[in-house]
């Protein structure tokens, strides 16, 4: 219900959003910016968030193969996350036309 609020949330409350891959992208961006900016603790926590849907999207693995890409991905290297994400969304981009 909070999450449909429209309420800005802190990146930590709303978690990694799977709906869709825009979601994906802008909940895991927002962890991004959250690690980078973060201490230590803020850091374990946005790890502890993103491996958290990492497992729970394992669950319905054929659905939310790209999804586990991108997740594990960012848990590889937050820092080379939003290049790498670029030139993913590219290739997908291409794979469709």
């Amino acid at each position: 219900m909070l999450r449909e609020s429209d309420w800005p949330l802190d990146p930590l409350v709303e978690g990694v959003r799977q709906d869709s891959l825009g979601e994906l992208e802008r909940t895991l961006l927002a962890l991004h910016r959250e690690y980078e900016t973060g201490d230590a603790v803020r850091r374990q926590a946005c790890r502890r968030a993103v491996i958290v849907a990492k497992d729970h999207a394992r669950f319905r693995r054929n659905e939310k193969q790209e999804m586990i890409l991108w997740m594990l991905t960012w848990l590889e290297n937050p820092s080379l996350f939003p290049l790498w994400l670029r030139l993913r969304k590219d290739k997908l981009q291409t794979e469709l036309e």
